[in-house]
């Protein structure tokens, strides 16, 4: 698992598993929001899966999906609504962390 943090609030990685929750909280994440469509590839955990898995440990969860089109403008207030309601700091991920980046990137213009 690699987590790449962009500031004291908020961390990306690729994509998760439920294995890598534990070591998730450990880190201090409070949040974390998926923004990979269930069922992009056949391997990947569900977000259901996740969430039920993160709810446990005490991690709030909120899916955010960002498929091939990019970044749209309904996504973006959603993750602006995420990160004014979830605890943080909190972890985006998808694939490679590059869509998580990227939605984040855009809210900053939002919450400036």
């Amino acid at each position: 698992m690699d987590i790449r943090q962009i500031n004291d609030e908020y961390s990306v990685a690729g994509q998760i598993t439920v294995e890598d929750l534990a070591a998730i909280a450990d880190m201090g994440f409070k949040a974390i929001v998926c923004h990979r469509p269930d069922a992009e590839v056949d391997e990947q955990p569900t977000f259901a899966e996740i969430a039920a898995a993160a709810k446990a440990l005490g991690i709030e969860t909120r899916h955010i999906p960002v498929g091939r089109e990019g970044v749209g403008f309904e996504q973006v207030q959603q993750f602006v609504d995420a990160l004014d309601e979830m605890d943080r700091p909190m972890l985006g991920y998808c694939r490679s962390g590059a869509r998580s980046t990227a939605i984040y990137q855009q809210t900053l213009h939002i919450r400036a």
